[in-house]
């Protein structure tokens, strides 16, 4: 039997006897399709009838379309973010040494806000009394307690200032941070010498305005004297290996300035983004913050160099530093190793600045009182309020020492600290400033 491509596309016949003949019948028919047709549809029509039936009798069924349907429905329209989605958290370390804990205990309590998270920290410098001292007022603060936001490191570190056992610290507690929990957005780096000019709730309302990616890091590539004082001696820091505080020493050798990347250069306290942090203390794009540490492991004040050298360094961060560490800072002429005392005369310019911090304030010195009683809403003044600076988060009648896990923390009241910061980001962030002070 011959066959074809076009007999393998034709419908197949079936042949029925009749009267002792071959009759061949086509299935495709016309009249046979459509009354086919017909049957279907009725088939289907009656099928729905019957399920439409059953929904009305059988609860389950009901149910189920109703899930169907607010299924749909949550698709059709995105859910309402909760309240105060739109308010930053912050991630602070709090920094003291020998004879530094009541110092720390009051900057903690100028800056404490039951929406961010703080890591203290007393090095190895200071007492085996007082770093248990610090661990046991944490445990004992009601407050903290409640909302568990204060973390201690209770494995001090030993710290020495020009070396790089104070990055390393600060990479403890950036990991730290991390570790706990990714639900925050900026990292603030303070001493037990730092104190801050405004409110929390003035600080978080103007950070609500910015673009989470946005760091603040002092930085510039003209090193000046410092590439032979500080990039050509090699040191060693003791912090590293002994138990007691030494200071650094330098070896004879010296060394080239490095060519596999730029050096950058600035002030050791900043306030960096979680997103680049994250890059810092997990590098899984790049192992240049690996290799940048032990280049740093034998620089002089490794901390003023670090994370600048690493951020201007790595592309994608660099067009979103602002050139600015948050602070008012007074040196002396010549600039030294540390800068001046702050004293109750310079309170006038520490305003003006429009920053929300300023070092060094010595301890116990009347510009704290004034900070406080001027800036800070009378912190410490008010029984109800106890050590706390007042804010949105102490509730209508300012008692915040009934605050506890679950407190509108998100309820912002700021004040003339916001404006004054707002004029700083205006300066430093919304403005070609920004852009054109990016890594020079």
């Amino acid at each position: 039997m011959e066959s074809n491509d076009r007999d393998e596309h034709q419908s197949p016949s079936i042949k029925l006897r009749r009267g002792g003949s071959d009759v061949t019948t086509s299935l495709v028919n016309g009249r046979w399709v459509i009354s086919a047709a017909v049957t279907v549809f009725l088939f289907i029509a009656a099928t729905l009838l019957a399920v439409s039936s059953s929904l009305s009798m059988n609860p389950i069924s009901a149910s189920f379309y109703t899930f169907v349907s607010a299924t749909r429905a949550s698709f059709a329209a995105p859910p309402t973010p909760p309240p105060g989605a739109d308010v930053p958290r912050l991630a602070y370390l709090i920094s003291g040494s020998k004879g530094d804990l009541d110092r720390l205990w009051r900057v903690l309590h100028a800056l404490y806000h039951p929406r961010n998270l703080y890591v203290v920290h007393l090095d190895l410098e200071s007492s085996v009394e007082d770093r248990l001292e610090l661990a046991v007022r944490v445990d004992n603060s009601t407050v903290f307690q409640r909302v568990g936001n204060v973390e201690v490191i209770r494995r001090s570190n030993m710290v020495t200032y020009r070396g790089p056992t104070m990055v390393a610290n600060t990479l403890h507690a950036c990991a730290m941070l991390l570790h706990r929990s990714r639900d925050w957005d900026w990292f603030i780096n303070l001493s037990a010498s730092d104190y801050p000019l405004m409110t929390q709730d003035d600080i978080l309302h103007v950070f609500s305005t910015l673009p989470r990616n946005v760091s603040f890091m002092e930085h510039t590539s003209r090193l000046g004297w410092k590439a032979n004082v500080r990039g050509r001696p090699l040191i060693v820091d003791p912090g590293l290996y002994m138990s007691t505080k030494q200071d650094i020493f330098t070896v004879t050798q010296r060394r080239e300035l490095p060519t596999a990347f730029k050096l950058y250069t600035g002030s050791a306290w900043m306030a960096l983004t979680r997103d680049f942090l994250e890059y810092v203390v997990w590098g899984w794009e790049s192992n240049l913050p690996r290799t940048l540490l032990m280049y740093y492991t034998n620089f002089v004040s490794s901390p003023e160099f670090y994370f600048q050298t690493l951020l201007c360094n790595t592309p994608r961060f660099v067009p979103t530093v602002a050139n600015h560490d948050l602070h008012h800072i007074q040196w002396g002429k010549p600039a030294g190793q540390h800068p001046l005392n702050l004293r109750l005369a310079d309170k006038g310019r520490m305003v003006s600045s429009n920053a929300p911090f300023a070092r060094k304030i010595g301890r116990d010195d009347p510009l704290l009182d004034a900070i406080d009683a001027e800036l800070l809403l009378g912190r410490g003044k008010n029984a109800t309020t106890g050590m706390f600076v007042p804010g949105g988060w102490c509730g209508e009648h300012g008692n915040c020492s009934a605050a506890a896990a679950g407190v509108d923390d998100w309820v912002l009241r700021p004040g003339s600290g916001a404006e004054r910061l707002g004029r700083l980001m205006d300066r430093i962030v919304r403005s070609e400033a920004f852009v054109n002070d990016q890594c020079k």
